[in-house]
């Protein structure tokens, strides 16, 4: 007899005190519910069929179909990104399960904790090259935290709660288990909690005091120090601390991509972004500072240019929960090992130590990053095409909003203008995929986002590009009562690549245009594919249109809205550094040429 069919003895004939009969599959919900979880996103198959017989029978666990297992991990980071808990993705054996792949690669970039369950071929057939087989835990081990193979139903429990933790502490991050079908359709006595046996796993949380010393001394001491905040303080949910140190040592602060909303950027002290398409103040404070203090961050070549000359007169006190990320670019004066929340508290209390014997004196610092401030204001020029401008409509998209939106971004252009002028007052507003550079991640990061914050009006922010690579998940969103909102940034082409081929390939438009609609062409019509898929849809090609259609996506709550801003093709995205350079480039611009500006 197959054991898919073998009956399973409930809990109400079993003796006190024996333990329940669960079948691996069984097992697999049954963790995740005492886990907490009661969201997760995937799509069956054959080699994952057991998991979801007894998934239809759970009343604590909403299980969202996805239309593709891409869109199951990037709605599993949207919810993790919006909400600071896991994100939880289910796919299949094989390409259910390589379909995961780039958004496990996208959450491991970014720090994201997201739990991946994929099924696996049976055990005696694994390396036969069975049908579906593939090595999902070979070919994710680069990219995970941890990748668990189990191929016995009672090793289940302790997987599951095992990835779990690892997921959620430390550094966050994926982690996958893959469960092979005979594991699923056996049984075994379920106990709860189980074991678990970690012994290499010890995230240090508690920084070494003797290392926050002498970096509070570093800091009461300078002259131009810099705050230099990465992604960590909202992975870590250390915005409030951050708040405290800036303002007890009246600090600038330089937000970078992954930290939008880390600190308010209606704070006086908000430089704003820095790195390759950051703010002047910004690219350049971190240029000519004499000390930076580096949380959460990862000193990325976006935000470097070319290492070997980024803030060459520098100190550095690098504070970061995974060791291996200080020193790996930077070497640090101070290197500070522990959980930015704690090791801010921590600094705070040692910096009021430490000016006890000394008065710090920023004004001559402040006057001239005012002065930067001043002069290069982040702005626009008006397309000359008479079509939109695509900075004006996102801009318009953060004000009508308001800071208590969430805005996940798909990746080019429209990301960065996304990152420069929506105004972000809170942490987990902004979502992104910032060092993996995932074209599609918007629709279903915000699908994600939707389910994890269904209070907030949720906006994804792509271009014509990005959204034509996961616009099925509209199906998703309208079968499911998850309403995003989705701004196409339509340029009719690949901007960002279209922007370097007209800066350093003599304009030569090598494949980026995609004939979205500049022209009678319209392939696709996305008002149609909006409404195709049950969406409301909406074309805006002037300005005076933009605010009414935005009010109309506010108000519609009853299915997903989806708006085709027709905007300009040469608009760019200033400032810009270009790659492999140092961040002097920017100094060297402004010394120049007395016509620069950030539309220069």
């Amino acid at each position: 007899m197959s054991t898919e069919s073998t009956a399973v003895p409930s809990p109400a004939n079993l003796p006190h005190g024996t333990p329940e009969l669960l079948t691996g599959a069984q097992a697999v919900v049954r963790s995740l519910e005492l886990l907490g979880i009661t969201d997760v996103f995937g799509l069956p198959g054959g080699a994952i069929l057991p998991v979801y017989d007894p998934l239809l029978d759970s009343r604590k666990l909403r299980h969202i179909l996805v239309r593709h297992e891409q869109g199951a991990g990037h709605a599993a980071e949207g919810y993790a990104s919006s909400s600071g808990k896991l994100g939880v993705a289910i796919a299949t054996s094989g390409p259910g399960a390589t379909n995961l792949v780039t958004a496990i690669a996208d959450a491991h970039m970014d720090s994201v904790p997201l739990l991946a369950i994929t099924g696996q071929v049976f055990s005696n057939l694994m390396g036969t090259d069975a049908f579906q087989e593939a090595d999902i835990v070979g070919i994710t081990m680069p990219i995970t935290k941890h990748s668990f193979l189990v191929k016995r139903a009672d090793e289940i429990p302790a997987a599951i709660a095992a990835a779990v933790h690892i997921a959620t502490t430390g550094r966050p991050g994926p982690v996958l288990v893959d469960i092979t079908k005979d594991a699923q359709q056996a049984t075994f006595p379920f106990r709860w909690p189980p074991k678990l046996d970690l012994p290499g796993y010890r995230p240090i949380m508690k920084a070494h005091g003797k290392q926050v010393s002498a970096a509070a001394q570093l800091i009461a001491e300078a002259k131009r120090p810099v705050l230099y905040v990465g992604g960590g303080i909202i992975r870590s949910r250390a915005s409030e601390e951050l708040l405290a140190l800036a303002e007890a040592t009246n600090i600038p602060v330089v937000t970078t991509l992954m930290a939008r909303g880390a600190f308010p950027d209606s704070h006086r002290q908000n430089l704003g972004m820095p790195g390759m398409h950051g703010t002047v103040p910004a690219v350049l404070a971190l240029q000519e500072s004499d000390l930076l203090i580096a949380l959460g961050a990862r000193f990325d070549d976006r935000v470097t240019g070319k290492a070997a000359l980024f803030a060459p007169e520098a100190k550095v006190v690098h504070v970061d929960i995974d060791p291996a990320e200080i020193g790996k670019i930077r070497t640090a004066d101070v290197p500070i090992v522990g959980d930015a929340k704690e090791v801010l508290v921590d600094l705070l209390a040692a910096y009021r130590e430490a000016v006890k014997q000394t008065t710090p004196d920023l004004d001559e610092w402040w006057a001239t990053l005012e002065g930067l401030r001043s002069e290069f204001p982040l702005g626009y020029s008006q397309p000359s095409d008479g079509l939109l401008a695509p900075q004006y409509v996102i801009q318009r998209i953060g004000e009508l909003t308001g800071p208590e939106g969430v805005y996940a971004a798909g990746v080019g252009q429209h990301q960065m203008w996304a990152a420069q002028f929506i105004k972000y007052e809170r942490p987990n507003a902004w979502l992104n995929s910032g060092g993996a550079g995932t074209m599609g991640y918007g629709v279903p990061a915000a699908m994600g986002a939707k389910v994890a914050e269904p209070h907030r009006v949720v906006w994804a922010i792509d271009g014509d590009g990005c959204f034509q690579m996961t616009n099925q998940e509209l199906a998703t969103c309208t079968l499911n009562d998850i309403p995003i909102k989705v701004a196409i940034i339509n340029n009719s082409s690949l901007g960002m690549v279209r922007q370097w081929q007209t800066l350093f390939y003599d304009g030569r438009y090598s494949n980026t245009d995609l004939n979205t609609g500049h022209d009678s062409v319209r392939v696709p019509d996305f008002v149609a594919l909006a409404e195709a898929y049950g969406a409301l849809g909406i074309r805006v090609t002037k300005e005076e249109e933009v605010d009414a259609a935005i009010k109309l996506a506010l108000e519609t709550n009853d299915r997903p809205v989806v708006i085709d801003f027709v905007v300009s093709a040469d608009a760019m995205v200033w400032p810009m550094v270009p790659q492999g350079v140092s961040n002097s480039y920017i100094q060297y611009a402004r010394d120049h040429s007395p016509a620069f500006s950030e539309e220069d």
